[in-house]
């Protein structure tokens, strides 16, 4: 008969953890998928926002005998705007570059039609994802503008602003849903352990009346916790990476390419695993440490 209680306690016990550790790795998964979700979104706004070019013309009219002083002072301009601070990326395009650009739009193939010097050469400038900002992209013009051979600079401001508000209202929901599973995988885990404390509520208070010391008794429950979290952690990540591996490999597609951000997000579930689940186990093991024996039947 003894043996078959034990038995039943045995299978009980390993019930429950396995129940925490699926609970864990399960709510880790979700929080997990949404960092991802997180980080990919921001790296493509930044991306979608650096195609919203500027373009800077050089002066169109000028004296055939300086023209090899023209295309100096073009090239220091050139290099003089790709130090500028708001500036991602900037090409250089010719007025023979500008000129064969107009006949691919146009559909002409004769050059016949077309005198080269019509267009004047310019710089095409992708501005810093921060400088697409309303408050900051006027400055960023103002500098380019200021530099020395630059006649005049160009560009939609109004679809910069209207993308630039879309893209950050967007980044903002997946921001709060991150949130809100980052408060729902504290709930979730923390009720999964109060449950498993729950059930030992009696050996608890046992252990406390034979003269068990608090540290003592919850000593126990603290290692065992950061075993179930860190087995929970990792299931949780595995599934996670393997989920988005084949994610990516049906799309064709790469995401997070930044290896910086990807390890902060690992190590950052794998200890948040491991903290909620020791907090939790602590606060509940303390709840019956201090409650009474009769309110162990109330509880």
């Amino acid at each position: 008969m003894a043996k078959t209680v034990e038995d039943f306690n045995k299978r009980r016990l390993r019930s429950s953890n396995i129940t925490v550790v699926v609970s864990i790795a399960l709510v880790l998964f979700l929080l997990g998928l949404m960092g991802l979700i997180l980080i990919n979104a921001q790296k493509y706004s930044d991306y979608i926002k650096e195609q919203l070019v500027v373009n800077a013309y050089f002066d169109e009219n000028f004296d055939a005998k300086d023209s090899v002083k023209i295309v100096k002072q073009e090239n220091d301009a050139f290099k003089k705007i790709q130090t500028l601070a708001p500036v991602k990326r900037a090409t250089y395009i010719s007025r023979e570059m500008a000129a064969e650009e107009a006949r691919k739009s146009m559909g002409i193939e004769s050059s016949a039609l077309f005198e080269e010097n019509i267009f004047p050469s310019s710089v095409e400038i992708a501005l810093k994802p921060e400088y697409v900002d309303p408050a900051k992209i006027n400055e960023a013009i103002k500098q380019i503008k200021a530099t020395p051979g630059i006649m005049d600079v160009k560009n939609n401001s109004t679809l910069m602003v209207e993308v630039y508000n879309n893209l950050n209202n967007i980044l903002k929901w997946i921001l709060g849903f991150s949130i809100l599973f980052l408060v729902l995988a504290v709930v979730l885990i923390n009720n999964s352990i109060r449950l498993k404390i729950f059930s030992k509520r009696f050996i608890i208070k046992t252990m406390q009346l034979v003269g068990a010391k608090r540290r003592f008794i919850l000593k126990p429950f603290i290692k065992e916790a950061i075993i179930l979290g860190v087995v929970g952690a990792v299931i949780g990540l595995a599934v996670l990476f393997g989920a988005w591996y084949y994610f990516i490999t049906q799309i064709g597609t790469p995401f997070v390419q930044d290896n910086n951000q990807l390890i902060i997000l690992v190590v950052g579930i794998f200890f948040l695993g491991i903290i909620i689940t020791v907090l939790s186990t602590i606060f509940a093991t303390w709840k019956f440490l201090r409650s009474n024996v009769d309110d162990l039947y109330y509880s």
